[in-house]
Order: C-alpha cells, then structure tokens, then sequence
C-alpha cells in the first residue's frame, strides 16, 4: 500500500505542474525516468518495539535506545579504512601529521556518539578472524576504553544448529526453485514438434525454466521497443539485398535503404510510445545511413539472406536456424548475423565470445551461436559449403561513431563441445528435465517463480552435490 501510496503521490505531482497532463504524457514521463533510472521517492518507515534498528553511528546522532549494539568494532572498519581516493590530496610530506591527528580525533568522536546511544546496555562486538582465517584486530577505541575502564569480555561461540538455521536463511535469491510438473500429455504434445535451435539451447544452458516459459510453453509477452526496432532494422538490411539481386547486384539509394527501414516502424508504431518512436526513428535514420556510406564500397554481392534451415539432424537431434546472410567466396561461406542494443556492453563483455573454461564452462553465447550455425550449414546437405567463419555485424556505433565487427574462426574442438552440448540438452529436455531453475541472482523466470510462490522446493548447489530445502 506503500508503494501505490507513493505512486499516486507522484501522479498529484506532476498534474498540478500541469493540469491539462494527458495518461499518454505521463506514461512517457514513466518510461523517460526508468530509462534514466530515476526512481519515483518511496519513504517506507515500520516496525515495532521488539524490532531491531539498523542505523549508522552519524545517523545515531540525537537519538537513544534502550539497547545498543555496536557490530565490527575492528580496526580496518574504523581507523585504517581506507579513505576515498577523490578530490584532492597533499603530498605525503604536508600536514601529515596533523591531518592523521585530526582525523583520528574525528572518528573518536564518532564512536563516542555511538556508545553514548545506549540508555542501559551497550555491546561492543568485533570478529577475531576473517573468514580465509586471517586475524582480525579490534579498533583502538576498544583499548582506550580498557584502559580507563574495566568492562566483562565474553567470546561468543554460536551451536552448529544456530549456524545451520543461518545458513538456511541464505537459500533466498541465490537458489534454485523447483516447479510442480505440468500435464505430461500437454508437454509431450509440445515435445513432439520441438527441434533444437541455438536460441533454446543457449537458454537451456543459462537456466532450464527459462528454457521451459520462452522455448517449450512459449509464454505470451509484448513485443517491446528494443525489439521492435532491431526487427526494422533487420527488415531495411534483408530488402538491401534483395533488391540488390534483383537489380544487377547494383545496390539500391541509401534514400530507399532508409524508407524501407521507416515504414517497417510505421507498421510496427504501436510497439513505441509516441515519443519514444520519434526518437528511435531519427536514431535509426541516423545510423544506417552511415553505416550505408561505411560499407557500401565493401559488401559482398554474392550472398544468400534470411535463410531458414530446417529437417536437418545431428547425432539424431533435430534442429533448425534462420541466419541473417551468407557470403560466398566460391564454396567457402562466412556466416553473418546482425546484431543491435547496446554496443559498448556487447563488445566490453568479451565473455559472449570466450571458449568454454573454468569461469564458464559452457562458453559464451555468441561463440556457441557461431558453432552452432556452422554445424547447422555443415550438416545441410542439400549444399556442398564449406563454413569458415562466422561474423557478428553490430549495426549500432560506439560513442565515436565507430562501427565494429567481430569474426569467430570455428576449430574441430569447438564443433566437438558444441555437438555435444547439443546432444546432452537435448536428452534432458527429453527427460523433462526443465522444471528446476539455475537460481542466478539475475535470473528473470527464476525471480518471477520467488516472487510469485510457484516453487514446490528450493535446491542449493553445494559443490557438485545438490541440497534439497
């Protein structure tokens, strides 16, 4: 109640700014802050008297409780913190010591605050070891008390069963939720038709609900605006192309690129709020038109687009693909695949195009994506190519207006891994074995079974071991 409370405070807001506001207006006022994550204020304030208080010893200043407890009372919290490298530092040989001295007489009185919050009892408490073992030591305040007071000095040391009942209060985000098992007639129904592309096997890898809700029941979802607009995207490349072919392999005006990109997004204009489509069409405009003067020198002319490759098998695995282009040089074939979104985080997350190893044994989704087509165009054999690479297109620019490709070299090994990555999926997705989620913190179907109480179990990787809650 809370949280509508401050919703429909900020809707009072902004109406009396502007009283004649439209619900069209301020649905873009919503989708502008989330954009630039600005969050609507939400002072949520409760509890009782038996609760407990969590404050910072600053913002203690004025206040008094009946019990206080101060946690981490150890040196490396208080007095060798290490401060903020911001702003602006004297040489090591000015105000030395007067500036420590100053310093320390600041956090002296900061801890005094502290304790004097206490009405009756006060408890000071710091951790001896670090949890690789090491030995902590208690802040120096401790000691200046010591010496003026003599205060009991108790080591506590918890059971093993209230360290186990901590450690089962850890099972929240971090595990992995199991769901009650659907029909069985309904999924084999499903599973009859199913045939592996390298969208479901990447989110089978990544989790096996997410697998299950996007690839196997296929749950209804909204087209949003970033998929929208690569889907235009996309469409102005495919008719680039196509038309070129049919035009002598003389490729059409940048100003008829542009016009098949802008009437996809007409087609598609209730996808956007109305300015937002305003400002991803002249976004649009503006980069494929210099990524048309970028590459129109250099394009391929042979090539094959949109190609929908299906009733193909490997290792008795039926799979399928639609790759955005083909270029031919002769027989050997470099695989194309456009990509939009966010260029910078796309190229700094290198992680999407390692090989599998011991931080992701799996791999990356784009190295897995690129051996994925080429086992795809090697096990076609209605034709005799021969894959060589496989080519990310970010379609996008960087800051500087720089556009990027990044090629992937297919070795043995990597169709190996990926062949059998294909093959055990999907014999655990013959299994059924899609109702148990990764629990990633991060993870979106994960979440949304949590938040929604659809678990009938929590599982906890313990090593290779799993543990049932």
């Amino acid at each position: 109640m809370k949280v509508l409370q401050a919703v429909f405070d900020f809707i009072k807001d902004e109406t009396h700014r502007d009283p004649n506001m439209k619900i069209g207006t301020l649905m873009e006022t919503i989708d502008l802050m989330e954009a630039n994550q600005i969050p609507i204020s939400l002072v949520q304030v409760s509890g009782n008297e038996k609760g407990v208080n969590l404050i910072t010893a600053h913002g203690s200043k004025g206040l008094e409780f009946e019990y206080v407890f101060i946690a981490g009372a150890n040196s490396h919290l208080w007095e060798k913190k290490r401060k903020s490298s911001t702003g602006f530092t004297f040489p090591d040989t000015v105000f030395t010591t007067q500036a420590t001295s100053t310093d320390e007489q600041e956090l002296r009185r900061l801890f005094y605050v502290a304790i004097t919050r206490a009405e009756k009892y006060l408890y000071i408490s710091y951790p001896e070891f670090r949890q690789d073992g090491k030995p902590l030591e208690p802040s120096m305040f401790i000691s200046e008390i010591l010496e003026q007071h003599i205060l009991p000095n108790h080591k506590i040391e918890l059971k093993e069963e209230i360290l186990f009942d901590f450690e089962a209060l850890q099972y929240g985000k971090e595990s992995a939720p199991e769901i009650q098992k659907v029909d069985q007639l309904f999924i084999d129904a499903l599973l009859g038709n199913f045939a592996m592309n390298v969208t479901a096997l990447n989110n089978y890898l990544n989790c096996p609900l997410s697998f299950f809700y996007q690839n196997l029941v296929r749950v209804p979802s909204g087209r949003s605006e970033n998929t929208e607009f690569g889907s235009a995207v996309h469409f102005a490349l495919e008719k680039l192309f196509q038309k070129m072919q049919t035009n002598h392999n003389v490729f059409p005006s940048k100003d008829e690129f542009l016009r098949d990109f802008k009437s996809s997004m007409m087609r598609n204009r209730e996808c956007f709020t109305r300015e937002s489509f305003d400002r991803r069409m002249e976004y649009g405009i503006d980069i494929l038109g210099d990524y048309y003067d970028k590459y129109l020198p250099s394009w391929n002319t042979i090539v094959s687009v949109e190609r929908n490759l299906r009733n193909i098998t490997v290792n008795g695995v039926p799979i399928k693909g639609k790759i955005d282009k083909l270029e031919f040089d002769g027989s050997e074939v470099n695989v194309v695949d456009y990509k939009t979104g966010d260029y910078q985080k796309a190229i700094k997350d290198y992680r999407k195009f390692e090989r599998p190893n011991d931080r992701d044994p799996n791999g990356g989704d784009y190295w897995r994506q690129a051996v994925f087509y080429k086992i795809l165009l090697d096990n076609y054999k209605v034709k005799n190519w021969q894959v060589v690479s496989t080519e990310f297109d970010f379609v996008e620019p960087n800051k500087q207006k720089e556009y990027h490709k990044e090629k992937v070299f297919i070795t043995p090994e990597d169709i190996t891994t990926v062949t059998q990555q294909i093959t055990s999926v999907w014999a655990k997705i013959q299994n059924k074995e899609f109702y148990t989620g990764c629990g990633k913190e991060d993870c979106r179907w994960c979440n949304f079974v949590k938040d929604n109480k659809l678990q009938v179990a929590l599982h906890q990787l313990v090593g290779e071991e799993e543990e049932e809650v």
